[in-house]
């Protein structure tokens, strides 16, 4: 049963009872207004007690019954958000270059290709990603386990950062002044050496334990 309530992304509430349900949505973006109209008719009708804007750019639908989260999915057409899970759980991502007139970076374009690419994909521990067009990092890429910060001469890396629990962590620079293809190359030996790593635990404590230097040159990067 509880694995079953976790591939429909179905979150417990306080009152033991009901259900919280938070549809993927890429980037927060929504081109199909009608999407807009489809979640406000599934939550009239199912009785949800509250539409919560999250900080993961999605929606969560609060106080579902059980035995209508089956109906719900099926109405709404969406996928579930990975709210919950060992997982990459959500690409956060600022306007970039497609809305924003001040982004030096597409955050748009290369937060959506690693969202369609890496988005619930099993790993040891939980883990977050912020992808920012400029400095003013509006996705808060210094608090994710990987962190994409816009600049003019192309991108800054950070590895290591989160906001959670009693202890929260800046992450570490890593790399500086990459193109979107290295960008996302990065990303992809990050998460790969994550993967491998095989510690339940935040990539931050794993850099704390072995180095940073350690950990750059595990991936191929200078020291400096």
């Amino acid at each position: 049963m509880a694995e079953d309530l976790l591939e429909k992304g179905a979150i417990l509430q306080r009152d033991k009872k009901t259900y919280a349900i938070a549809p993927h949505i890429p980037g927060g973006i929504i081109t199909d207004f009608n999407l807009l109209r489809r979640v406000a008719d599934v939550a009239e009708k199912y009785g949800v007690k509250a539409i919560k804007l999250t900080s993961a750019q999605r929606f969560a639908l609060v106080g579902l019954k059980p035995e209508d989260l089956d109906p719900v999915w099926q109405e709404l057409g969406m996928a579930p958000g990975a709210a919950i899970g060992l997982c990459v759980r959500s690409i956060k991502i600022c306007p970039g270059t497609t809305f924003c007139r001040i982004a030096q970076q597409d955050a748009v374009g290369v937060g959506l290709h690693l969202d369609d690419k890496y988005h619930g994909m099993p790993l040891p521990f939980k883990f977050k990603i912020g992808v920012s067009g400029c400095p003013n990092n509006c996705s808060e890429s210094v608090i994710k386990d990987l962190g994409l910060v816009g600049a003019a001469k192309g991108w800054r890396v950070l590895a290591g950062g989160f906001a959670s629990g009693l202890k929260p962590r800046l992450a570490d620079l890593i790399a500086t002044d990459l193109t979107d293809v290295e960008v996302i190359s990065l990303a992809e030996r990050v998460l790969d050496w994550y993967k491998q790593a095989d510690k339940k635990k935040r990539l931050g404590r794993i850099i704390d334990e072995i180095g940073l230097a350690t950990f750059k040159a595990e991936l191929g990067l200078p020291a400096a």
